[in-house]
């Protein structure tokens, strides 16, 4: 975890009033007691499958932490969680709940993390900033550019600590490359290329059925369309459906993203150009499993910068070494990180090796850390970065979804005069399940 001194917590000891009633009528106002430095810190993990159990591994390991909830619309994965994180390592049995609702109802939870699949990533943070809780909310940290927006405002209005679960930014060794990058070590940057060479086979295709026993269907469908269950959506494949994911790039890629944005100096494009298309199998996937989008930021840097991305499911070829990560193209070298953990730099025609470093970080740490102090300081991964990193994975997928070249003005977060574009940066949400306009 990182250090936090005894003057950490006297600079940011006042805990910043919470907020309002959450949004669904259901839920009462629930502020979190919060007795200060010392008092341990429950936190409850929301969606236990998947990134869920890095979660509950990492918070575990905390000094002074508690897991006090574990909460899950499959109830069928309790009995596993709890065997493989508390039994069987001599820690307290936790609380279970399939309603997060009830939750954000618990006045003795302080933080809420959330691993859930993506279209419940910004609702259930709004909720929680509401309730007066903190947040940690996995990657991308919205389903559409609109509702990121409104998790930012709830994070500032409620005063919480949000952590994004980028967890790169957290890095010392890529913290250094990002510097070096900005020291000028290859030169002007005037490009950054993100690649997503993951092995993604083919997912076949499954009947709609029944929902299982102990699976609360309605909730897990949440904000999205009423539909019949398949047990190719339920478990990590909802990824591949656009109601509830994002596609790799959006998986795998608001990583990368997140480190070309950063190491670009860069908010959010003025063109988006994106192409590609279901070139492998005839399974239930609904996204693309190839695709290749370029944007355009005319105004940064001395000419301009492009941020280029590719997404590739199967047998292909690294590039400088990297099959997942980022390269930085400049006027005097190239920077590759093929890690989340840190950098190589290559410089000159001859491409001589030059400054390197890997060194990782503890991401939930500096959660705790911010929590503890409530000082934003240790948010490495902090809300407006999130929403920024997460929107270039829409403003992607919006291009590739109409077939189209995309102009977007960057202050209004809106397209160019295209009104069918506009209207997938935002959902059809429903009922009882909406992210309010007025946070």
């Amino acid at each position: 975890m990182t250090e936090v001194t005894r003057r950490d917590f006297v600079k940011g000891a006042a805990v910043v009033g919470a907020g309002a009633a959450v949004g669904l009528g259901a839920l009462k106002r629930s502020t979190a007691s919060w007795a200060g430095a010392n008092e341990r810190v429950r936190v409850a993990v929301i969606g236990i499958n998947g990134r869920g159990k890095s979660h509950l591994g990492g918070f575990t390991k905390q000094e002074n932490v508690e897991v006090a909830t574990i909460c899950d619309v499959d109830e069928r994965l309790f009995a596993p969680r709890i065997k493989d994180f508390f039994t069987s390592k001599g820690l307290k049995e936790p609380k279970t709940e399939f309603d997060l609702r009830r939750v954000m109802e618990d006045k003795d939870i302080h933080a809420v993390s959330i691993a859930t699949p993506n279209h419940w990533h910004s609702l259930a943070a709004i909720w929680a900033c509401q309730a007066g809780k903190d947040v940690y909310v996995e990657k991308p940290c919205s389903h559409n550019v609109w509702e990121g927006r409104k998790l930012v405002e709830a994070a500032n209005k409620y005063g919480r600590m949000v952590q994004h679960g980028t967890q790169i930014r957290s890095n010392p060794g890529v913290i250094e490359g990002i510097q070096k990058l900005q020291e000028g070590v290859i030169g002007e940057v005037y490009m950054a290329r993100g690649l997503c060479y993951k092995w993604r086979p083919s997912i076949d295709k499954t009947p709609d059925e029944p929902a299982p026993e102990g699976v609360h269907y309605d909730i897990w469908l949440g904000p999205a369309p009423t539909r019949a269950y398949s047990k190719n959506r339920l478990h990590y494949n909802w990824h591949w459906h656009w109601d509830y994911g994002n596609g790799d790039i959006g998986n795998q890629g608001v990583h990368q993203y997140d480190v070309a944005r950063w190491g670009l100096g860069v908010t959010l494009p003025k063109t988006i150009i994106s192409a590609g298309g279901q070139y492998l199998w005839d399974d239930d996937k609904e996204v693309p499993n190839v695709m290749n989008c370029t944007m355009l930021f005319p105004d940064a840097g001395k000419k301009g910068k492009m941020l280029v991305f590719d997404v590739r499911p199967w047998i292909t070829n690294d590039e400088a070494g990297v099959g997942v990560g980022n390269i930085f193209y400049g006027s005097e070298g190239i920077m590759t990180m093929d890690s989340y953990e840190g950098y190589k730099t290559f410089l000159g025609q001859g491409r001589e090796p030059g400054p390197t470093r890997y060194e990782g970080a503890d991401h939930y740490g500096n959660f705790i850390a911010a929590v503890r102090t409530r000082d934003k300081k240790f948010l490495t991964a902090p809300p407006e970065e999130a929403h920024l990193s997460s929107a270039l994975c829409h403003l992607a997928n919006i291009s590739y979804r109409v077939g189209r070249n995309l102009e977007f003005d960057a202050a209004a977060e809106r397209f160019v005069g295209d009104e069918e574009a506009d209207k997938l940066l935002t959902r059809d949400y429903r009922a009882p399940y909406t992210v309010p306009a007025v946070v």
